[in-house]
């Protein structure tokens, strides 16, 4: 089976992959997503097994920090439910949920982020979903983009 690979886009301030990595067995699930597009991604798209791009953004250099691994497939978001959570919705029920997260795992921190500088500027990135949809929060990235991102992020080698 072939799994599918996304970006996930955080603003560290609020989670950041230090966080992720710091919960308890290094997984968390993800929640608060209050974007319909990015929910149906949640939902129906992603599965357990599928790997995840970390991305940093709203912060001084956006980047593409790490990654994580789709440990549980969508389920229903509690924080829908829960009336104290800033991501409550009293529209949303437990027979008929609106919102759904995932579980992700911690996998790595990348030696070299790769940034969003570096994504522009660079014409192989000019369909990736980074940059030509950036405010969706759930994202798809193709294996050839993923293939560049793993070059881009390795230390660079250093002559004898």
């Amino acid at each position: 089976m072939n799994h599918a690979i996304w970006l996930l886009k955080t603003e560290p301030d609020t989670f950041s992959l230090h966080d992720l990595e710091n919960a308890a067995e290094q997984t968390t699930g993800w929640d608060g997503v209050r974007n319909y597009q990015a929910r149906n991604r949640l939902r129906d798209d992603m599965r357990e097994g599928d790997r995840v791009l970390f991305y940093h953004s709203s912060c001084a250099t956006p980047a593409i920090v790490g990654e994580a691994l789709i440990t549980r497939a969508g389920y229903p978001d509690p924080t829908q439910f829960l009336p104290e959570h800033p991501a409550y919705d009293d529209r949303s029920t437990r027979e008929s949920p609106r919102w759904f997260q995932v579980d992700i795992r911690f996998i790595r921190h990348y030696p070299n982020p790769v940034t969003l500088k570096q994504l522009k500027q660079d014409p192989e990135f000019a369909d990736m979903e980074l940059i030509v949809r950036p405010r969706l929060s759930v994202q798809k990235v193709t294996d050839r983009q993923y293939q560049l991102i793993q070059t881009l992020c390795q230390p660079m080698d250093v002559p004898a």
